[in-house]
């Protein structure tokens, strides 16, 4: 049995690692602006469990082995009534922290697990972020390193980021990228148990 991630993510690499698993890493190249496009208003949500599913459905077939099991993931900040992704650019990224610095946010995650046989569970988690508040040189000095232009939220809890959270409420491997107990669950559900994908 081997878990194949679908994610360029080495965050959500390192999670599963430390974890005990070794997945083959196989990058969707989805174009998550065209999926979200493709959807009507949808809730914050089923916009991750939608992106994580196209993510998952795009590496499937070009697995070669009968006994893979493939993971999806997106992670994507709900904060003040709007969803958020990457920032991608050092002016967006400072703007989002100067919104989010001392408040609270919500990190949703969306999970899409595929077996070769075409068996599918898709979840979602939430975890609460609580935000410090940078000062000016600080914030300064975290966009300089370039780590929060290309995470959801414009944040980590991992890297250098996590000088700047005062705390999650629920589980930090969803904030990370990737949801060590809903993957459990959603692997359990295509009839998957997680220690058999632990490396020997």
């Amino acid at each position: 049995m081997r878990l194949v991630l679908a994610s360029a993510s080495p965050a959500r690499l390192a999670v599963l690692r430390a974890a005990g698993v070794e997945p083959l890493v196989i990058v969707s190249g989805v174009d998550e602006d065209a999926v979200a496009d493709a959807l009507s208003d949808p809730e914050p949500d089923e916009l991750v469990a939608a992106l994580a599913e196209a993510k998952a459905r795009a590496v499937l077939p070009r697995v070669d082995r009968p006994d893979a099991v493939v993971v999806g993931c997106d992670s994507m900040l709900f904060f003040d009534g709007a969803v958020v992704g990457k920032p991608g650019t050092v002016e967006r990224a400072r703007k989002r922290w100067a919104a989010m610095a001392g408040g609270t946010g919500v990190l949703l995650t969306g999970h899409a697990v595929l077996r070769m046989d075409g068996t599918v569970a898709i979840g979602t988690e939430r975890t609460t972020v609580r935000f410090a508040t940078p000062s000016e040189a600080e914030l300064e000095a975290y966009l300089a390193t370039g780590e929060p232009l290309q995470v959801a939220g414009g944040f980590t809890i991992d890297g250098r980021g996590g000088w700047f959270v005062e705390g999650v409420d629920g589980d930090p491997s969803s904030v990370i990228g990737i949801s060590l107990p809903l993957t459990r669950r959603l692997l359990a559900e295509v009839g998957v148990s997680v220690v058999d994908l632990w490396t020997r």
